[in-house]
């Protein structure tokens, strides 16, 4: 009998799933693709915020102050990537100085420390490429960005080593309650019996509550936001993210340097129905670059190496939903968990636990095992440690991704990690191998290869990414 099944891998689900692992409680993730860290995690901005947006008193403004302290104090103990970046909110008016200054008051309200508005004088002294018609700045110190999957890699992968269990490729389709557990019913017929279910689904959250609740207090509206994606050629471009006064259905489009070097332009907020419609489309994209060029100008589009869209979870209630069901004991429904869902993710772990703890009590393992980084990062270490490295592992010395300086020792440690990997783009996240400018346009048949010998299947086996997306499709050579 599990103790609590995790629908959802993403970044709430993985921090979820790890502070659960620090407690005597047998725990199961349950993810629908074919590798953690999909939907909202992989697709966004990877801000952390400061706190300045959210609306006072709700959960978002406190859990998002409370997150941005708790991935710094969780930086070193689970290696987490951040780039301590800070942030400008751009005025372009004297209405809009006003409104900055509104902003002002927000955050310190909110909890935010350290927050202050400059003169167009000491913006532009800062970041030479905003537009030079801009009036002043609302600037946010505490702002940084992080790489959301890597952060899941590691919580899961500790989360794992502390006994949770992970089972990909399961779709969870019905939930049948018993008189005190729960029958998880998932795509391929499989049934799991647990004592307590945790549906941090995202964009799907409502939906997952719909197998069990007999009115679902939220409901998800679905909206996409695309981007841009350039070069880290460019990187010295940017150093700061650069936000827009927010809106109604949003922060806007944002201009963010990344923690790898890249830089992000987008996204724009398009409700649609299809909650799979990760599509890019000429207009969305015009609108994301029209936009941007009101905040900064000589902006480097030509180091444009991909695009890409995501799905945010906004929802009907207005804030982040974390409650117990009312009629299902044990049942906990996370709704609506968009921006700042990413910054506010540790903390809504710690509030969850929380929650769980006062009417279930748990009791904290005596052998919890932290957070130790197994895998080598070759890009970044020194020649000395390049050589030990080559010389402990000899496949360090072969490179496979010149873009990204990925080693053939990388991506099989990968591919055998707690996680496990066995697809393109899953060697893509979790090493960088085809992230950088040719997108995998000279590595791709060398990864290809690799995961084929690793896991001992026919080159045709291999997927580009979910099931049944396989790179090759027949021999296409005669002997």
């Amino acid at each position: 009998m599990i103790d609590y099944i995790v629908v959802g891998s993403g970044i709430v689900g993985s921090f979820i799933a790890w502070e659960l692992s620090k407690y005597n409680l047998k725990v199961l993730v349950l993810e629908k693709e074919s590798d953690i860290a999909n939907g909202q995690t992989i697709a966004n901005s990877g801000i952390i915020h400061s706190g300045h947006d959210p609306l006072e008193n709700t959960l978002k403004a406190k859990l998002c102050v409370r997150g941005n302290l708790l991935y710094r104090k969780l930086e070193t103990k689970l290696q987490i990537p951040l780039r301590k970046t800070g942030a400008y909110v751009i005025a372009h008016s004297k209405e809009d100085l006003k409104v900055l200054a509104d902003l002002q008051k927000r955050a310190l309200y909110n909890g935010v420390k350290e927050v202050f508005l400059l003169s167009k004088e000491e913006a532009l002294k800062e970041v030479k490429n905003l537009k030079e018609n801009i009036k002043g700045v609302l600037s946010l110190p505490s702002t940084m960005v992080t790489f959301p999957w890597e952060v899941c890699f590691n919580l899961l992968e500790n989360a794992i080593e502390n006994g949770v269990e992970l089972e990909l490729n399961q779709e969870v389709t019905k939930i049948v309650k018993k008189r005190d557990y729960y029958v998880v019913v998932t795509n391929n017929k499989t049934e799991y019996q647990t004592k307590g279910i945790i549906n941090s689904t995202g964009v799907y959250s409502d939906i997952i509550a719909s197998y069990i609740e007999k009115e679902v207090p939220f409901k998800i509206i679905p909206r996409r936001g695309e981007y841009f994606v350039l070069d880290h050629s460019v990187a010295n471009y940017l150093t700061k993210v650069i936000y827009p006064l927010p809106d109604i259905k949003g922060k806007g489009v944002l201009l963010t340097p990344q923690v790898h070097g890249n830089i992000l332009i987008g996204p724009n907020a398009e409700e649609i129905l299809d909650r799979d419609d990760l599509a890019t489309t000429k207009e969305g994209l015009e609108y994301v670059k029209t936009e941007a060029l009101k905040q900064a100008k000589n902006i480097p589009f030509h180091a444009n190496i991909r695009t890409f869209s995501g799905i945010r979870a906004s929802s009907t209630y207005q804030d982040f939903y974390i409650k117990e069901s009312k009629l299902n004991k044990k049942v906990f429904h996370l709704g609506g968990i968009d921006s700042p869902g990413l910054t506010a993710a540790p903390a809504i772990s710690e509030y969850l636990i929380n929650l769980i703890n006062q009417k279930y009590p748990l009791t904290k393992k005596q052998n919890f095992k932290d957070f130790q980084k197994t895998k080598s990062s070759f890009k970044n270490a020194s020649i000395k440690e390049k050589t030990r490295l080559i010389k402990e592992k000899p496949l360090h010395g072969k490179i496979v991704c010149r873009c990204e300086l990925v080693t053939e020792q990388e991506i099989i440690e990968a591919i055998n990690s707690p996680i496990g990997v066995d697809t393109i783009k899953g060697i893509k996240k979790h090493t960088r191998a085809g992230a950088g400018l040719c997108q995998g346009g000279y590595c791709e048949n060398l990864i290809l290869k690799i995961i084929a010998r690793e896991k001992q299947k026919k080159l045709t086996k291999i997927n580009y990414y979910e099931k049944n997306t396989p790179i090759l499709l027949k021999e296409s050579k005669e002997t």
